[in-house]
């Protein structure tokens, strides 16, 4: 039989770090999948049998001692065995074992619908959420009576069972989680009523959020720790609100500028006036200058939208429109004949404006022309 060490080339006081450096250098050049030579493959069986041996801690002292530490070599690996050498082979080293029963909480979300009031200035919310919590009847152990779970009887703790397959390089064991257990390598043999032995139930909890100022939809607050419990008394996850906006009556959003539309009559329009708003700050003063024509702009400096995270606020835009009559009476109708004579205006008339002025001129502004 051949000397393991001298098949791996290594001295036998070498460390696991080194036999296993050594078996992938060599691994990597015979496997079947490089190298398909029949005479290439029996050298790699007989490279993996040695890492076999050599990589285990109990079976390597027994060769140490004159055993094979196999029990005779023929393709057959162990329970591990083969894991561990594809782990040594393919870079691996995934953490194997029985399955935790305590679990990371889902994180939750609900959405949370203000007016626009209170997007502007923030409030504070009592809302109601229904979550998973840690089971009270048995603390999140999922175990009644005080009462403890007990190591599987079918996987002995490890969570999962083996099976051999056959391969192209001989008789492998292959692992997958035990159903006994689901693979924590435990079982609960008095589960709580309660929870079912999940070590939590679900519940509904009233919790208090303070929407800040400048909020809008779409946005989302985070609530750490207040999602829902994870599953065997695990830490829960985070809580987020998302913020729906409501639609206000006269006031229109973009961004932290309001926009208010308000018509005046041509009569006002012409000769001017004060009016009165109505802001989210209370009513203000606009004044309607003498000759405002239709589509014109007033700007109220501050009375728009807070800015998220800071003091300052967006303005509000007076959109004004002038309300041309549509029913007169003979009186009216003769009276503003008079005034268009008067300024030597005809009905007829038509200006043809350039494209500097007016709808085209916005236009251009509007589309970038």
């Amino acid at each position: 039989m051949s000397d393991h060490y001298q098949t791996l080339g290594v001295g036998r006081d070498a460390s696991a770090d080194e036999i296993k450096k050594a078996y992938r250098k060599i691994a990597r050049e015979l496997h079947p999948d490089v190298n398909p030579d029949p005479a290439v493959q029996d050298k790699f069986k007989e490279v993996t049998a040695a890492y076999e041996v050599l990589s285990d801690p109990q079976k390597r002292q027994s060769y140490d001692m004159g055993g094979s530490g196999f029990g005779g070599f023929g393709g057959n690996f162990g329970p591990g065995g083969f894991s561990d050498i594809m782990d040594a082979f393919f870079g691996g080293g995934g953490n194997r074992g029985p399955r935790p029963r305590m679990r990371q909480g889902q994180d939750a979300l609900i959405r949370v619908e203000v007016d626009l009031n209170e997007a502007c200035f923030g409030t504070e919310r009592d809302i109601s959420v229904e979550n998973a919590i840690t089971c009270t009847k048995c603390e999140g152990s999922g175990c009644a009576n005080n009462s403890h779970p007990e190591m599987c009887q079918i996987c002995k703790g490890r969570g999962e069972t083996q099976q051999v397959q056959r391969s192209i390089i001989g008789q492998v064991m292959t692992s997958r989680p035990c159903n006994a257990c689901g693979g924590y390598g435990s079982v609960i043999k008095e589960p709580c009523r309660e929870c079912a032995g999940d070590g939590r139930v679900r519940a509904r909890q009233n919790i208090s959020i303070k929407i800040p100022a400048g909020v809008e939809t779409g946005n989302r607050i985070q609530m750490a720790g207040r999602g829902e419990v994870g599953a065997g008394g695990g830490p829960a996850g985070d809580l987020y609100v998302e913020i729906v906006e409501s639609e206000h009556p006269t006031l229109l959003r973009d961004g932290d500028t309001l926009h208010l539309a308000i018509e005046v009559s041509f009569v006002a329009a012409t000769l001017g006036t004060d009016v009165e708003v109505e802001t989210l700050d209370g009513k203000e003063k606009v004044h309607i200058k003498a000759g405002t024509q239709g589509g014109a702009t007033h700007r109220i400096k501050g009375k728009g939208m807070t800015r998220l995270r800071t003091n300052s606020r967006g303005d509000l835009v007076v959109h004004i429109e002038v309300a041309t009559p549509h029913k007169l009476k003979r009186d009216e109708e003769e009276l503003l004949r008079k005034f268009a004579a008067s300024r030597g205006e005809k009905p007829g008339d038509v200006k043809i404006k350039s494209h500097d002025q007016g709808f085209f001129s916005k236009f251009r502004e509007a589309f970038g022309r």
